[in-house]
C-alpha cells in the first residue's frame, strides 16, 4: 500500500488549470479569475444619500432644533437642479444624488414637518452624516480582485456594478462519468438474476455537479474491449477528464484494465492506497488526447469517498482553484469512534452537529461497510481516524465537512443569536 499523500502526489500534478476564456458574469459564479480586475470607475459613482430624509448644511443644525426652508426634492435616479443654501433643506430619498451646497443628510425620523415649505430638524447633524461619497467603496483605477479569486455572489455583484459584462476565468471542467460491467442495469424494472442497478454513476454525476463542475453522463459500458475503447475515446473527445468505477482492484480480470493500459500507452497506475474505504485506485492519461482518467472502486461508498479524496481536489486544480481540499474542522466525538489498527486512514461517515456553545459533536451516521450507501447519504462529514484504536467519546476528532447546511440543528425558523436582528 501507499499513503494518501503519495497517491495524491501521482494524481494532482496531472490536472492543470484549463485555458482561460471570457464568460458572461451571469455564468461566472464559482469560477476562478484568470486575471486581475481593475475598476474603470468609482463605486459609488457620485455622492448620494444613505437615508431617506433631508439634505442640508450641517452648520445650519448646530443650534438644533432648527427650522429650515424646504426648497425642493430629489429622488433616486433623478438629477435635480436644486441647490441647498443657508437655512435651506431638500427632501431626499436613499440613493439620490446629494444636491450642490449640501454636506449632510438628516434621517427623516429625526425631523418633523410643519407644512410643505418648512421642516424642523430636531438634532445637530455632523458634516458627512449619511452621505456616501464617490469611490468610498472602490476607487477608479483600483485593483478590485486578483487572479485566482473564486467568484462568489458578492464578487459577481461588484463586477456588475463596474459595468462588466464578461470576465476572463478558468472554465469549469467537463467531467465524463461512465459505469462499466455486465452486471449493471438501468431503471426500475425487475432485476434479472445476478444483476444490480447502477447507482455509482448517478451518485458520481451528482458529486460532480455539487462540486461546481460540468457533468457529462457517458452511460453504462459492457465488459467488451472494443466498446470500452470506443467509450473512452468518445468521452476524451468531449470531456476534460474522465471518471469510471469498478475493475481497479488487485486480482480483477476486468477489461477496463486491459483497455486503459493500452489507451494510456502503459502509463496507468493501479494503486492500493492506505485508506478505508477506497483502497483501490487507478490513474493515468490517455495517450492520444492527454485526457486524465481516474478509476475509482466499484463499492458505492468507496467510489464516493474516493471522489472526495482524489477526483474533487484534482478537478478543482483543473478549474484554477487554489484551495483544493475540504477544510479540516475540529470536532468532539459524541460516542466512541473505535477502529482496528490496520495501517490505514479510516474515513467514517458521520453526522456533525454544532451545540449551543458552538462545539461540533460527531457521531457515525450508520453502518460503515463499503457497500452500505445509506450511511453516506445521511452523513454531512467524514471523520478522519488515523491508524490506531480510534477516539473515545469526548475526544477530539478531525473532520471534513461535506454539507455545511446540515451542521446546525434542524429548526423551523431562522432565529438569530441574542443581540442580532
Amino acid at each position: 500500500m501507499i499513503t494518501l499523500e503519495e497517491a495524491r502526489g501521482f494524481v494532482l500534478p496531472a490536472f492543470s488549470a484549463l485555458a482561460p476564456r471570457q464568460v458572461a458574469i451571469g455564468a461566472a459564479l464559482g469560477c476562478v479569475l484568470a486575471e486581475e480586475v481593475m475598476a474603470n470607475e468609482p463605486i459609488p459613482p457620485f455622492a448620494n444619500s444613505a437615508m431617506d430624509g433631508y439634505a442640508l448644511r450641517a452648520e445650519d443644525t448646530a443650534a438644533a432644533p432648527s427650522r429650515l426652508a424646504v426648497v425642493g426634492s430629489v429622488m433616486a435616479g433623478e438629477h435635480s437642479g436644486v441647490a441647498v443654501g443657508t437655512g435651506e433643506a431638500v427632501r431626499i430619498m436613499t440613493g439620490a444624488p446629494l444636491p450642490p451646497g449640501a454636506d449632510a443628510v438628516c434621517m427623516i425620523e429625526r425631523t418633523r414637518t410643519q407644512d410643505d415649505a418648512t421642516v424642523v430638524v430636531e438634532v445637530a447633524v455632523d458634516a458627512g452624516a449619511n452621505v456616501r461619497y464617490p469611490g468610498e467603496d472602490i476607487a477608479s483605477g483600483e485593483t478590485v480582485f486578483g487572479a485566482g479569486t473564486s467568484l462568489s455572489p458578492g464578487h459577481v455583484g461588484v463586477l456588475a456594478a463596474l459595468g462588466m459584462e464578461t470576465v476572463l476565468v478558468h472554465p469549469r471542467p467537463l467531467v465524463g462519468v461512465l459505469s462499466t460491467g455486465d452486471e449493471l442495469v438501468e431503471g426500475g424494472a425487475a432485476l434479472p438474476p445476478g444483476k444490480i442497478r447502477d447507482s455509482n454513476r448517478h451518485a458520481l454525476l451528482a458529486q460532480v455537479r455539487q462540486s461546481n463542475f460540468e457533468a457529462v453522463d457517458l452511460g453504462i459500458v459492457r465488459d467488451d474491449a472494443h466498446e470500452l475503447a470506443k467509450a473512452f475515446e468518445r468521452g476524451a473527445a468531449r470531456c476534460d477528464a474522465l471518471v469510471t468505477t469498478g475493475g481497479v482492484s488487485v486480482g480483477d480480470l476486468d477489461m477496463v484494465k486491459v483497455v486503459l493500459d493500452k489507451l494510456s500507452g502503459g502509463s496507468m497506475r493501479w494503486m492500493q492506497v492506505a485508506v478505508k474505504p477506497g483502497k483501490p485506485l487507478a490513474f493515468g492519461t490517455l495517450a492520444a488526447s492527454g485526457t486524465p482518467v481516474l478509476g475509482l472502486p466499484g463499492n458505492p461508498v468507496s467510489a464516493l469517498v474516493s471522489f472526495e479524496l482524489f477526483a474533487r481536489p484534482a478537478l478543482r486544480r483543473m478549474a484554477g482553484q487554489r484551495r483544493l481540499g475540504r477544510p479540516v474542522l475540529a470536532g468532539v466525538a459524541e460516542v466512541d469512534l473505535r477502529r482496528p489498527s490496520d495501517g490505514k486512514l479510516h474515513l467514517v461517515r458521520a453526522i456533525a452537529t454544532a451545540d449551543a456553545s458552538g462545539t461540533v459533536l460527531v457521531r457515525p451516521s450508520g453502518r460503515q461497510k463499503s457497500h452500505m450507501l445509506r450511511a453516506m447519504a445521511e452523513a454531512n462529514c467524514l471523520a478522519l481516524l488515523p491508524d490506531g484504536e480510534g477516539v473515545a467519546a469526548g475526544g477530539h476528532v478531525a473532520l471534513w465537512l461535506l454539507d455545511a447546511d446540515r451542521l446546525a440543528p434542524e429548526s423551523e425558523g431562522c432565529d438569530a443569536p441574542d443581540g442580532v436582528s
